[in-house]
């Protein structure tokens, strides 16, 4: 995706885009912190800020490679997904199957309400 401000130049691809992001703030660690609920100290902060400025500075010298001819993959190797035939077969024993279910109600597993009445 390209910033908002890329304007006419939206037809660039978006790793031009990168070196923009080569900086980081040590308030910019102490916000994403935040966000993520940790609680930093100055020395975890500062070290944070430095490793995140240096993984930035790596991402942005990718930029220097020709990727323009290199097909996307999802493996470095290729790799097959092993399929298994999809065959109908006997139903599991209910008392096997809730046999480890923190809690259960008759032949039903009990899970916390995640929707209101309202919501449905």
């Amino acid at each position: 995706m390209l910033p908002p401000s890329a304007g006419k130049q939206a037809w660039l691809p978006a790793r031009r885009y990168v070196a923009a992001m080569a900086r980081i703030e040590r308030s910019e660690v102490e916000r994403i912190a935040e966000l993520a609920r940790l609680e930093l100290s100055r020395d975890e902060l500062e070290r944070m800020t430095s490793e995140l400025e240096a993984i930035l500075t790596y991402v942005e010298s990718l930029e220097a490679l020709d990727t323009d001819d290199v097909e996307p993959t999802y493996h470095a190797i290729p790799m097959r997904t092993p399929l298994r035939d999809d065959r109908a077969s006997e139903a599991l024993e209910p008392e096997r199957v809730l046999a480890n279910a923190p809690e259960r109600d008759g032949f039903a597993f009990v899970v916390p309400k995640v929707l209101d009445q309202d919501e449905r």
